[in-house]
């Protein structure tokens, strides 16, 4: 039985890089389709349930990442953002709206598909788990992706949600900032502490009664943090 190809949604603009793309992507085994616009991108999404999305976020009719928020709404697909905008605002902002990933222009296509591919692992290999995470004053419930502090529905971005899931799964465990890194947002951001910082930070303002002062995720100096598991 031949092996089912990954379908990889190629959303840009510029027809030479959708080119490069699309040569790059079969050299490597994989199908790729093609859309100019992020209308047409979210449709094709809906359509076509590629396996993965590579997003510019210079499209004609609307930015990038409103395409993230819209495909969000009703699906996890990885997206990997492939764009010009190399400042962590836009990285940051990406990140907030879901993007798994983010490789800056000009690239080089071999460190690309690299990165498609671990995307495609990580996605293929992901584990259900529990259906909900407990600690404290903190619930998670993962079916319906909703977080409950004392019992209140609280608001978290995608990647707020993300990292305080992995807190949770692996609580009363010292986890490095490489290791939260790699796991919440992929391979190639194990160096990216700005990123974690914030996260870190936006967490703890929902989720600790005293931000200034955390009782639930703790920071280890030097290494990384730790949430702690909350006394019965």
């Amino acid at each position: 039985m031949k092996q089912k190809k990954s379908t990889i949604l190629v959303v840009d603009d510029e027809p030479q890089i959708r080119k490069l793309l699309k040569i790059s992507l079969e050299a490597y085994g994989m199908k790729a389709e093609e859309a100019e616009k992020g209308g047409e991108a979210v449709r094709l999404s809906a359509s076509l349930k590629p396996d993965l999305i590579l997003l510019d976020l210079g499209l004609p009719d609307m930015d990038g990442k409103e395409v993230i928020e819209s495909v969000r709404g009703w699906s996890q697909v990885p997206i990997i953002v492939c764009s010009a905008r190399g400042d962590d605002k836009e990285m940051i902002e990406a990140f907030d709206k879901g993007a798994d990933d983010y490789v800056t222009k000009p690239f080089n296509p071999d460190v690309l598909i690299a990165r498609v591919t671990a995307n495609l692992r990580k996605a293929a290999t992901q584990e259900a788990g529990e259906p909900e995470l407990v600690n404290g004053r903190v619930r998670m419930d993962l079916v319906r992706h909703e977080v409950l502090i004392d019992g209140k529905k609280v608001d978290f971005t995608p990647k707020e949600y993300d990292l305080l899931r992995y807190f949770l799964v692996h609580r009363g465990k010292m986890l490095t900032h490489r290791q939260i890194l790699h796991e919440v947002w992929g391979p190639a951001h194990g160096d990216d502490m700005q990123y974690l910082r914030v996260y870190v930070s936006q967490v703890r303002e929902k989720v600790e009664p005293d931000p200034s002062s955390p009782d639930y995720i703790i920071t280890e100096p030097g290494i990384g943090y730790r949430m702690e598991v909350a006394q019965a």
